[in-house]
């Protein structure tokens, strides 16, 4: 019989999957080739470092029975490192480490010793509990759907995040891209996929990041010349979260980097779940390969939140809590907190605290004190509501002449106003501002901003104008 490298790695791959979890042989063992038998060493090839790091941490007894089961009990272990080169080098970097585990390998097959110049284990996050092949998911476990709860404005990505977390990898919601305002939940319902995920698929691994941390994680490893390790590390996550996004903005070098490790996820079926203030047509300085990734799946908008789930939010805060409170407070709360959940959320903790400090009953009037000092010290987000009614009474006309389909010049002027302001001032989609200012679409958006650059330049009157409003907007 002819005895193969293929033929041994494939005896030792058959005793190997009978002895581990199924999840970590696919993860460990089949991206392995045979490379070379000779004289009973057995060469395989391996992607990167961390992989034999973690092959020689994990289970290099495992490798060493197997082997010597296979061909003999001196049967030796080489592992060939062959790491494509990413700037553009057709050929890729290669060297040779014998395992510990397979000691007296002859010099010729190794251009290094196991002992020296071997880095640490470049996996840029904590893995609890070595023995156990798991790497911790980073994920907030207060944030779950339990607590994220269902309303006109999240409605759709709320569904839409469930399903993914049914089916991770296994919808047409890949990449799932989540995109809205400060403080409307975008984190949560992120966190909250991959909560449900962990609980329904405990041998997944998923890993929750920031797009900043992993910015500073990529310009490290380039450093440290570990970028294939870095890059390795996260090819291997089974859902990868990323939060704001938009961070990448003007990062050529983490833009390649994620491009590459989303290419590889996205083929292999893995999750990608992003969190971006803005819509992908409104990026800015985000390569176009990138942002053509971003709307292969699902891109869904958090809106705020209108006055029934405002009320259910607090509702639901002070159930968590243990704590009552009056139906006419709760509602008062809800109706002059309308920017975000964050707000909502502070402004019952602050109406709370001072209850309690100052040992006074929750009442309609210490809920007016307060709101109107929380409102009054918050750094106001302008809404596209707001924007709407200071444009209409600038121009003296009410708020449905600004929204309505008429082509009267100064009502044109005035609505494209309207839409330069939410632009500007607020960080909703180019989408989201037309649907809101008389159900136009980003077209027209984009068109009547264009238009405002153009005539503020040109006409002086007009010019006024746009100086008028925006500091009417800023106070």
């Amino acid at each position: 019989m002819n005895v193969t490298a293929d033929s041994v790695w494939s005896k030792c791959l058959k005793f190997i999957k009978d002895n581990i979890q199924p999840q970590a042989y696919k993860t460990w063992f089949e991206p392995i080739k045979a490379v070379k038998l000779e004289d009973d060493v057995l060469s395989i090839e391996v992607p990167s470092k961390f992989f034999y790091e973690w092959l020689e941490e994990h289970y290099v007894k495992l490798l060493k029975v197997a082997l010597q089961k296979t061909l003999s009990e001196n049967a030796k272990l080489v592992y060939v490192i062959k790491m494509q080169n990413t700037y553009g080098n057709n050929q890729p970097f290669t060297e040779k480490i014998p395992s510990s585990g397979a000691a007296d390998i002859k010099p010729q097959h190794a251009t290094r010793s196991i002992n020296k110049s071997v880095p640490e284990l470049k996996n840029p996050f904590v893995i609890p509990g070595i023995k156990n092949v798991k790497i911790e998911s980073q994920l907030n476990p207060n944030y779950s759907f339990e607590n994220f709860l269902e309303g006109d404005s999240n409605r759709l990505a709320r569904n839409a995040g469930m399903a993914v977390a049914n089916k991770p990898g296994g919808t047409s919601f890949n990449p799932f891209l989540v995109f809205g305002g400060v403080g409307l939940g975008k984190t949560h319902l992120a966190n909250a996929i991959g909560i449900d995920v962990k609980n329904k698929y405990p041998e997944k691994t998923v890993l929750y990041t920031t797009a900043e941390k992993f910015t500073q994680q990529y310009v490290e490893s380039v450093k440290k010349n570990n970028r294939n390790d870095f890059i390795f590390f996260y090819q291997i996550i089974d859902v990868l979260i990323i939060d704001d996004i938009q961070f990448f903005s003007g990062k050529p070098g983490t833009q390649d980097v994620f491009f590459h490790i989303f290419n590889h996820l996205h083929q292999n079926g893995k999750q990608v779940i992003l969190t971006s203030d803005k819509a992908p047509v409104d990026m800015q300085d985000i390569e176009l390969r990138l942002l053509s990734r971003f709307k292969w799946g699902l891109s869904a908008e958090l809106q705020h939140p209108d006055f029934e789930t405002r009320i259910s939010i607090l509702k639901n805060k002070l159930y968590r809590d243990g704590i009552e409170m009056n139906d006419e407070v709760i509602e008062y709360v809800a109706k002059n907190i309308k920017s975000n959940v964050r707000e909502l959320e502070g402004a019952i903790i602050s109406l709370i605290a001072q209850a309690s400090f100052n040992k006074k009953e929750i009442t309609i009037e210490l809920a007016k004190q307060i709101i109107e000092k929380f409102v009054r010290n918050t750094k106001r987000e302008v809404s596209i509501d707001y924007i709407q009614k200071i444009v209409s009474d600038y121009f003296q006309m009410d708020i449905e002449t600004l929204q309505s389909k008429t082509r009267k010049r100064h009502i044109v002027q005035a609505r494209q106003l309207a839409m330069f302001f939410a632009k500007k001032f607020t960080k909703a989609s180019l989408a989201s501002i037309g649907s809101q200012i008389g159900k136009r679409d980003h077209a027209t958006v984009l068109h009547a901003c264009k238009t405002v650059d153009n005539l503020s330049s040109t006409d002086k009157h007009f010019r006024q104008f746009v100086e008028d409003l925006g500091k009417k907007l800023s106070v």
